[in-house]
């Protein structure tokens, strides 16, 4: 995020410190449990006013195919206050509805396949 230089690390690296620091590191959490809190109950939670997520956080047929690799043995979050927002390390494929965003640890550029979620409640 360029242009919000002044942003808290955790908008850039939230669940990459999960998986590093309280998965891999503390132990505090299993790796199942860190996913499942992390994509399909907030997904679960959206549903009721935003039919859309019944296809997300999940990975089966008929999914929105918005997927994460990582290598869950050197994930972890680099952003800090001092040196700014960084990607994380440790995530090597990153798909959007089935394209790739991220491929070999590498930006895709021009590429823009997200679609909005919305509610069935509007203003």
């Amino acid at each position: 995020m360029p242009y919000s230089k002044l942003a808290h690390p955790r908008t850039a690296g939230t669940f990459s410190r999960v998986l590093g620091k309280y998965v891999r590191e503390d132990q505090v959490l299993d790796l199942n449990t860190a996913i499942e809190k992390m994509t399909l109950l907030p997904a679960k939670r959206l549903e009721g006013i935003a039919p859309m997520m019944r296809f997300k956080g999940r990975i089966q047929v008929g999914a929105d195919a918005d997927i994460t690799v990582f290598d869950p043995n050197t994930i972890i979050d680099k952003a800090t206050f001092e040196g700014g927002l960084e990607f994380s390390e440790g995530i090597e494929y990153v798909l959007v509805n089935g394209t790739f965003v991220l491929k070999n640890g590498e930006t895709v550029t021009n590429v823009f396949p997200g679609q909005g979620v919305y509610g069935k409640f509007k203003k």
